[in-house]
């Protein structure tokens, strides 16, 4: 009997299932955006990790290369699918001297067309079908797709805590926790192949010490496991020095690059991953990188990352700015600023209105405990929990579905995804949204 589907199971799974459950309602969101004159009672999405606040001195730079330099002739010839030469040495130079503070090799460096690029392809290189890669929970929903969908590589969301008082001075992910999750993973048949840790985290802002990160280096390296952080929001750290918030922080953590750590070992189970899409706010340009000393890796990216590559153009512009080190100097210190300021104004009001959070070191969001809304402790009650917050009060946060965490009632808030004066306005109508709910 004849199928009346025309897709391969694959297909059907990939027209059936959303990427994320948010994006329908995102659009909605974006097509009636706030704005102070044209729009005052309009949206906020802030569900999406997106940076805007610094694109305007960036779109300037951009402009200004493309007025005064001719178009390289390279540009419309194919490229060194790993990434033309001309970008791996910038790139190198940019992050030893931003956010590795150590030398990158350029042959260590091979790019994809975005973080999604890189995270599939180095998965696809590093693990067979059917393995499995612990994440710590909670974190990046789509990640599952990212290692799933074309890898075939299953998810393990490592539960290290239930409460987020529990994170304060750190993500609690030891060997302990590790070694019972290889046991369960390998008790059901898979193989635990891939590590992967998000430093400044995604979604609560903690860093890895550098003591933690050389602990749990050693142990995947005894075990042949793949160890991979990700430091795609290296450079977007908050100020915890600033007077308002620096009590959050009684035991400081100083962040450390992984990329540190490599150099010392040089190991092919250690790995390391960057895009410039959230520091730079160019998520659109899709450019992503990996690094690593595994040079049978780098070979494999480069010969199976043809129909992954960045395009010559954005690859000749992204170089171009990163040889500005006046630019990316002003760049860099203006970001950290501004995406301070608007963590001083998301704070201030959970702070205000008693609202449990997690206080972050970096990346673009706020992680914060709306459970005592929930009316029923449950997924569907977390999902009717945001979509009320939405339908009251305009504000489009990330749901929790899919952080992987146990506790219902956690909500991704983005910080960077509106500029200051409707930040304001849209906490002002969170706070206003909490007072109703408690005195209904």
């Amino acid at each position: 009997m004849k199928s009346n589907h025309h897709l391969s199971k694959r297909g059907l799974k990939a027209a059936e299932k959303p990427l994320r459950v948010d994006m329908d309602i995102y659009f909605q969101a974006m097509e009636d955006r706030y704005h102070h004159y044209t729009n005052p009672e309009g949206k906020f999405p802030m569900n999406v990790a997106e940076n805007q606040l610094c694109w305007d001195a960036l779109k300037e730079k951009i402009q200004a290369i493309t007025k005064s330099q001719e178009i390289p002739d390279w540009v419309s010839s194919y490229g060194d699918p790993a990434g033309v030469l001309s970008l791996r040495e910038a790139s190198a130079h940019f992050l030893s001297g931003y956010l590795t503070h150590v030398p990158i090799p350029p042959e260590t460096l091979a790019f994809s067309s975005g973080a999604t690029s890189v995270i599939e392809l180095t998965s696809f290189l590093l693990a067979d079908h059917g393995d499995t890669a612990v994440i710590p929970a909670p974190s990046y929903p789509v990640y599952s797709a990212d290692i799933g969908v074309i890898p075939g590589i299953k998810r393990y969301n490592l539960q290290t805590h239930h409460e987020i008082e529990e994170i304060k001075n750190g993500i609690p992910l030891s060997i302990e926790l590790l070694e019972k999750s290889k046991l369960e993973i390998e008790s059901s048949g898979s193989n635990f192949r891939m590590l992967i840790l998000t430093t400044p985290d995604n979604p609560t802002g903690s860093i890895y010490s550098e003591d933690q990160l050389n602990h749990l280096a050693d142990w995947c390296i005894k075990n042949e496991i793949h160890l991979i952080v990700n430091e795609i929001y290296g450079l977007s750290r908050i100020d915890t020095s600033n007077p308002e918030i620096k009590e959050d922080y009684p035991n400081p953590i100083h962040f450390v690059s992984f990329a540190q750590l490599m150099a010392e070992r040089r190991n092919p189970y250690l790995h390391f991953w960057y895009s410039f899409s959230k520091d730079f706010g160019i998520s659109g340009f899709r450019v992503g990188l990996l690094h690593s000393y595994n040079e049978d890796l780098i070979g494999g990216y480069r010969n199976a990352g043809l129909s992954h590559s960045v395009s010559n153009y954005t690859q000749w512009i992204l170089t171009e700015v990163l040889k500005d080190r006046i630019f990316l100097d002003a760049y860099i210190e203006t970001n950290q600023k501004a995406l301070t300021t608007s963590y001083l104004m998301v704070v201030r009001c959970l702070k205000k209105s008693e609202i449990p959070f997690n206080p972050s070191y970096g990346s673009l969001f706020v992680w914060a405990d709306l459970s005592e809304f929930l009316l029923e402790n449950s997924d569907k009650g977390q999902h009717d929990l945001w979509l009320d917050i939405y339908q009251h009060s305009g504000i489009l946060f990330t749901p929790g579905a899919g952080f992987g965490h146990q506790k219902k009632g956690l909500f991704r808030l983005v910080i960077s995804s509106v500029d200051h004066q409707a930040l304001e306005v849209a906490m002002e109508r969170f706070s206003a949204y909490i007072t109703k709910r408690r005195n209904t």
